[in-house]
This record gives C-alpha cells, structure tokens and sequence, in this order.
C-alpha cells in the first residue's frame, strides 16, 4: 500500500514539473527575439526562471517517492502540455498536425527513456570528468556554432541546450555521491568541486541554448531538447561510466521503431511550428484575406 502511495505521489510531482516545464518554455519562447540586456528586466523571463526552477526541484522531490526510471520516463510529459499551452495563449485551436506529433515523440521518447535509462547513481572520476567537460565545450561551441547560421533552424541550439543539461545531471550524480560519502566537506576537493562548477555552467549554457532555439517555435525546439538530454546521459554511461544496455531483439527492435517516429515526431513539429510561430510574432506578416 505505501508502495503505491508513493508512486501516485512520484507520478503526481512529475505531472505538476511538466507543466511547470512548459509554462516557462513557453514563457521563453515569448520573449525569445529579445537581446540578453532587455530579458534582464524581462518580468515574463524572470518567471519563466522561476518555473524552470520550480520544475527542477519537484523533479528531484519525485526521485525520493519514485524509481528514476519512471520519473525520467514522465519528462517527455513536457512536450504533450505544451502544445496545448500555446495554442490556449495564443487563442487558436490546437494543430492537429503538432498534436499528432507531439504524442508520437512523447511516446517514442518514454520507451527509448525506459531502454536506455539507468537506475545507478555513480561518480566520475577526475580524470573522466576533466574528459568529459572538454569533450562537451567542444561539441556544445559545434553545435552553437551551426545554429547559429541564418538559414538555421532552431534545432541545433535545442540539441546543444539538451546536451548541457544532459552533463550537468550527470555531474549532479557525480556531486550527489561525494556529498553521501562525505557531507559538505566533499566540495573542498578537486573533483566535486569541478562538478559543481560544471553544473552551474553547464545549467546557464543550457538555458540560454533553448532560449535562442525558441526563435523559431516551441514545439520542435522543446522535442529535441527533451531527446538530446537523456541521450547526452546515456553516452556519458556508456563511455565513461561503463554501463552497458542488453538489449534482445525485442528491445532493439522498439528501440530502432521509437527512434524513427522521434525524429519523424520532431521534424513534423519543426516543421508545422514555424509558421504559427512566425505570425504570432509578426502578425502585420500574415495576409489579410
């Protein structure tokens, strides 16, 4: 009975920071055309802050009553809220189009979540760690640098974004362990320390990538972000952390389908948003009839 209580509390914590999670991408989105100096006294980005940081600690909250599986798994409960939420703010009906993709990522998205996720929680050491953050400038200035061409679409700082928050959960595991071990005092050496400050750059750098991606749509920005994330995880496990993913050919079966209807899911939102989104942000654009 308690085992039960605690999930419906895990699976009601993960439903209350998606919706968070949406309301600030969606916030971001609003004020995404706007130079870092005009978003500074921004009061829509402030809250926007405040709902991703919100979001983040219900998200933590929800390990305690949940396995990490699961909760990983209920992320992708993002990208379903928020296609609704734009349509609402932007008093439209909601695309079918978007809709139909949006539950076809979200459920690709789950399942690839429940092949690849991990339940251990463990260290890097110092040297995979100095790997690991060298490694990540380097592909996150790639990335950066390809969205931020003019014929780019926003996907490529989305995917950039995701990959940060991605490393920084991974650090947050690695900080998590050394303070279980040793309490605060573990901050005074090298490599927690390092983590730490990996985490809070890594969660800027994050931040601002999606922000930049949402110049051009939400929703497929959003459903690339949600996939580079765990993505970016799962990599760090495999190469550094030695975790392996035994798959039979069931599991590499749904594994292949998921990851063809996420891209195809991602491409149609892509796609099918930047219209909208452009005439919402310029409505003197769109022909009168």
């Amino acid at each position: 009975m308690e085992l039960t209580g605690n999930l419906a509390i895990a699976v009601a914590l993960c439903v209350v920071s998606a919706v968070a999670y949406a309301g600030a991408a969606l916030l971001q989105e609003r004020v995404a055309e706007q130079p870092l100096r005009r978003l500074l006294r921004s009061g829509p980005w402030w809250l926007a802050l405040a709902c991703n940081g919100l979001a983040a600690g219900l998200h933590v909250l929800a390990l305690r009553y949940g396995p990490p599986l699961l909760v990983q798994a209920l992320g992708v409960l993002t990208l379903l809220f928020a296609v609704p939420l734009t349509a609402f703010v932007q008093r439209r009906p909601a695309d079918r189009t978007q809709s139909a993709a949006a539950v076809m990522t979200a459920l690709g998205l789950g399942v690839l979540l429940t092949l690849i996720g991990t339940s251990a929680a463990t260290a890097l050491s110092g040297g995979r760690l100095a790997t690991l953050l060298v490694v990540t400038a380097a592909a996150l200035a790639v990335l950066g640098w390809c969205g931020r061409r003019p014929s780019a679409s926003g996907l490529w700082s989305a995917a950039a974004g995701g990959t940060a928050f991605g490393v920084a959960s991974a650090l947050t595991q690695t900080v998590t362990v050394h303070l279980a071990d040793a309490g605060l005092g573990a901050l005074a050496r090298p490599t927690p320390l390092a983590a730490l400050l990996g985490i809070v750059a890594l969660n800027v750098a994050g931040l601002w990538l999606t922000q930049l991606s949402y110049r051009r749509g939400l929703a497929g920005p959003l459903a690339m972000s949600n996939l580079a994330n765990p993505l970016a995880a799962a990599a760090i496990g495999v190469v550094l952390l030695g975790e392996r993913f035994r798959l039979d050919g069931l599991g590499l079966t749904l594994l292949l389908l998921c990851s063809a209807g996420v891209a195809a899911g991602v491409w149609l939102l892509s796609t099918s948003a930047s219209a909208p989104a452009d005439e919402a942000r310029h409505p003197e654009l769109v022909p009168v009839p």
